[in-house]
């Protein structure tokens, strides 16, 4: 009987799940990623053509292919001691399944005339210009 009593429980809670969902006060929007990066003495022209350039045609590539919405190069008024120079802000459509994510990086290759060795050595080559601090990710919660 408890059993039973349990199961029906449970059955009642399944079916009200989809009436409390709709009873949110929000529902999830974009998703959005941050990278956080420190320039090093001396390079922030270098670093910041580098970003009208290459990382710009990446960002471009990526709203043509409609995984990217907005692109944002932000810059850190009066930066303490280990905080960013510059904050690249990256706001993407929806969270991307690693066939998307494959099939993008292919394209950037392409578009670039690099394999993935060749990318992760460009990244490298930036190191004298930047430090990354760190990233995050968030997804914006859209209030009703």
């Amino acid at each position: 009987m408890k059993l039973m009593k349990s199961i029906m429980a449970a059955t009642a809670l399944l079916a009200a799940s989809p009436a409390i969902a709709q009873d949110s006060s929000y529902t999830p929007g974009t998703v959005w990623e941050s990278s956080y990066i420190k320039v090093l003495p001396g390079q922030f022209e270098n670093y910041m053509d580098y970003l009208a350039t290459t990382w710009k045609r990446v960002q471009e590539l990526g709203k043509k292919e409609g995984a990217i919405v907005s692109y944002h190069v932000l810059s850190t008024n009066n930066a303490r001691q280990g905080e960013p120079d510059l904050i690249l802000i990256v706001e993407y459509k929806d969270y991307r399944t690693t066939a998307q994510q494959e099939a993008l990086r292919a394209k950037v290759n392409a578009m670039l005339a690099q394999d993935d060795r060749k990318a992760v050595a460009a990244s490298a080559g930036r190191g004298p210009m930047r430090e990354l601090l760190g990233s995050r990710e968030y997804q914006e919660l859209k209030l009703k």
